[in-house]
């Protein structure tokens, strides 16, 4: 059982095919309220990883500044990307935090957040270094949570907005004048790396590892067949999603596709984030320093 007393009132949540009024979200590498990449601990965590970037002794060098770009090569902005991805997990404490909308220099600071706050990080430091990123917004079923609150099952709420980035690597256009395609963080962590295609699996929502984390080793897809992962998804029965490969299978959770957004500011602007405020008000104490156990 979940609750939508907790939801935010007077939003509407619909699907959609795309970025709102029907054009497509570009996304961008523009700093936003949220993704606030010219904060000096954001340009200094840039610094940190592009030095230790194979051939980027020059690429992220100017980091600091405010429109640095590091390389324009995919495979360096990879490497740069899987770094911070890294980074991210072992230096940001993984907590369930529900203030979606904190800038990400608060969250350096704190030292800790929420998947989605780690994602935005993420985001944040793909921008300073020149890679464009938008996000698409899913209304996820909150039944898929209930293996981290299996007690408090009754206040879950019922759907959960989540903002999944997309990165596009390259120029900003090809040679042929086009752009490159966008991947989602999925591509990018878990589907463009041999090691991550290795070690597969699914993910059970549940103990130590956050979906965050699971992108290092598994491609996370909300869009595939109706198999489900994790086992104890929506109708599933013992074993399902067993033998799940490199990729995992959330597809069932999704309630709603509500499209693409050129930023995360955007999207919480238009659908609002997960909780009301007066909820988000009596939860953070408390959620935003317990761990992800």
């Amino acid at each position: 059982m979940t609750s939508s007393l907790l939801r935010p009132r007077g939003r509407t949540r619909t699907g959609t095919t795309g970025a709102p009024g029907g054009a497509a979200a570009e996304g961008s590498t523009a700093p936003t309220r949220i993704l606030d990449r010219r904060d000096p601990l954001v340009a200094a965590l840039v610094r940190e990883l592009g030095a230790g970037a194979s051939g980027s002794a020059g690429a992220a060098g100017s980091a600091g500044a405010a429109d640095a770009v590091g390389s324009a090569d995919p495979a360096r902005q990879i490497e740069f990307l899987h770094r911070a991805h890294t980074w991210i997990s072992g230096a940001v404490r993984p907590v369930y935090s529900v203030q979606d909308e904190r800038p990400v220099s608060e969250v350096l600071r704190r030292g800790r957040g929420s998947c989605s706050q780690r994602l935005a990080v993420l985001e944040a430091v793909a921008r300073a270094y020149g890679v464009p990123t938008r996000v698409r917004g899913l209304l996820v079923d909150g039944s898929f949570w209930y293996p981290r609150f299996p007690r408090l099952r009754r206040i879950v709420p019922d759907q959960v907005l989540l903002a999944w980035p997309e990165f596009r690597l390259g120029s900003p256009a090809g040679a042929s004048g086009a752009a490159a395609a966008w991947l989602t963080v999925s591509e990018l962590l878990g589907g463009l790396r041999p090691v991550a295609a290795e070690q597969g699996g699914g993910f059970t929502n549940a103990g130590p590892e956050t979906l965050f984390e699971a992108l290092s080793r598994t491609a996370i897809d909300w869009d595939a067949a109706p198999a489900v992962c994790p086992s104890t998804g929506p109708g599933a029965g013992p074993g399902a999603g067993a033998g799940a490969g490199a990729a995992c299978d959330l597809s069932a959770y999704v309630l709603t596709d509500l499209g693409h957004y050129a930023s995360r500011d955007e999207l919480f602007a238009r659908h609002g984030q997960t909780l009301c405020g007066l909820a988000r008000l009596m939860a953070e104490p408390v959620l935003g320093r317990r761990g992800a156990a």
